[in-house]
C-alpha cells in the first residue's frame, strides 16, 4: 500500500529536498512538475541503491533547479511494515506454547 506527498519547493532548493527525500528509505518514486502541474521528470526509488546510480539523476535535477523558479515534488511512499503503527493498529504477540504440537516417530 501506497500514498502520496507533495512539497512545492523552489528551483535552488530542488536538490536538497530530492536528497533528504531519498535519505528517508520508504519512497518508492519521486515525481518532478513545474507550477503548472505538467511533469516534468519522474523515477523509481530501489532499495538498496547506491549513491553513484544516482549521480546522473542528480545532474539532471541540478540542471532543472537552474530553469524552474517553482516546482512541484509528489513523493509516493510504502505504508506498511516500515510505517510505524498507531495504538489502535498494534497487536499483541501471540504467547508461547500456542500452536499445533507434531509428535515425529
Amino acid at each position: 500500500m501506497s500514498f502520496k506527498e507533495t512539497f512545492i519547493v523552489n528551483g535552488e532548493n530542488l536538490l536538497k529536498k530530492i536528497k533528504e527525500i531519498i535519505a528517508e528509505g520508504n519512497v518508492t518514486k519521486i515525481s518532478i512538475s513545474d507550477k503548472s502541474g505538467k511533469e516534468i521528470m519522474s523515477f523509481p526509488v530501489t532499495i538498496g541503491v547506491v549513491g553513484v546510480v544516482f549521480a546522473p539523476i542528480f545532474a539532471a535535477i541540478g540542471a532543472l533547479a537552474a530553469l524552474l523558479t517553482e516546482c512541484k515534488i509528489t513523493v509516493e511512499k510504502r505504508k506498511g511494515e516500515d510505517a510505524p503503527l498507531s495504538d489502535e493498529q498494534k497487536t499483541e504477540e501471540p504467547s508461547q506454547g500456542e500452536g499445533t504440537d507434531i509428535e515425529v516417530k
